[in-house]
């Protein structure tokens, strides 16, 4: 009797333990592509943030613009076994054989800014042509339709791309504006200084012919807009215009010596956000993907930020 009473005591204080015992804490990977490019910083570090504040295990990762240690953080995150995957403005197709690796071991992968992938939950991203018409269409607006550019392209990725096609389409149909010239970024990690020969070549080339600059994205901006500061352009002289948003675009929008005229504002720190809370809706409560999005894309919406609205956007 003894001795039955101590076998259910046993079977009690084990069922306690199970009961009490903590839950493991889900373990996400996060990987930015490239830190110097403050975007893909703020979309992980939003995400990373998101998922700590769900008391998860994050592992956050910096691929530092390099395709091959991009592929090897891929591959130590499948290899550690994390439970998801985020990555920001990653690399589908260079990196095809890892987003197979990662669905062939069962880890859900959600990108962002980064394009499809057959292997990935889906990809969050903005409607890259939408952005690519409306900066172009404002650029062109500030010229009346007509007069000469320069541009300053990233064909290298896929965001940027769309946004220099639509330039293309936009340009093909309003034949009074002439691109006088562009510069094509390479995938570099000096990237900067290649912007910065690129542009101050092309602006010396075709000084007291240009009547605006278009960018691609607004790193590129930053570094133009120092660029005609430093010739004594003043604002509204040679309108600038770009893509992404965040503190240094409305700071320069904002500024009366800068030349930074607009930027169609991308909201990086919600989409990091978002993919934590749909790799929690998907991967942790179940719930089927095409309840959060039924294709290859989630669409999110971005605006145009200018003089008239950016007040509302500096802190």
């Amino acid at each position: 009797m003894f001795g039955l009473k101590k076998l259910t005591l046993a079977v009690a204080l084990l069922a306690l333990g199970q009961m009490t015992a903590p839950a493991r804490a889900f373990d996400l990977g996060v990987i930015g592509f490239q830190f110097s490019s403050e975007t893909h910083a703020r979309v992980a570090n939003a995400a990373a943030a998101a998922a700590k504040a769900k008391g998860w295990n994050v592992t956050l990762l910096n691929s530092e613009g390099s395709l091959p240690k991009h592929a090897e953080q891929f591959e130590a995150l499948i290899a550690k076994k994390v439970d998801a995957i985020i990555i920001a403005m990653g690399k589908p197709i260079e990196a095809d054989a890892q987003f197979k690796a990662a669905k062939d071991k069962g880890i859900p992968v959600i990108t962002v800014q980064s394009g499809a992938s057959p292997h990935a939950l889906f990809d969050i991203q903005t409607n890259e042509y939408q952005l690519g018409a409306e900066a172009t269409l404002y650029l062109l607006g500030q010229l009346g339709y007509q007069g000469n550019i320069l541009t300053a392209r990233f064909d290298l990725n896929v965001a940027s791309r769309i946004r220099g096609k639509i330039l293309d389409a936009v340009l093909s149909e309003n034949p009074a504006v002439k691109e006088l010239g562009k510069f094509s970024m390479a995938r570099t990690q000096s990237w900067r200084d290649d912007v910065r020969a690129g542009m101050q070549a092309l602006l010396l080339q075709n000084q007291g012919k240009i009547n605006g600059v278009w960018a691609s994205f607004d790193g590129q901006a930053y570094i133009i807009d120092d660029l005609l500061k430093a010739q004594g352009v003043k604002k509204g002289e040679i309108p600038l215009v770009s893509v992404d948003g965040g503190p240094e675009s409305f700071a320069r929008i904002a500024d009366p010596d800068s030349t930074f005229m607009a930027t169609v504002s991308i909201p990086f720190e919600a989409m990091g956000k978002q993919a934590v809370d749909a790799v929690e809706a998907i991967v942790v409560k179940k719930q089927p993907k095409e309840s959060i999005s039924p294709g290859p894309y989630l669409f999110v919406d971005a605006v145009l930020v200018d003089k008239n609205n950016v007040k509302q956007f500096l802190k």
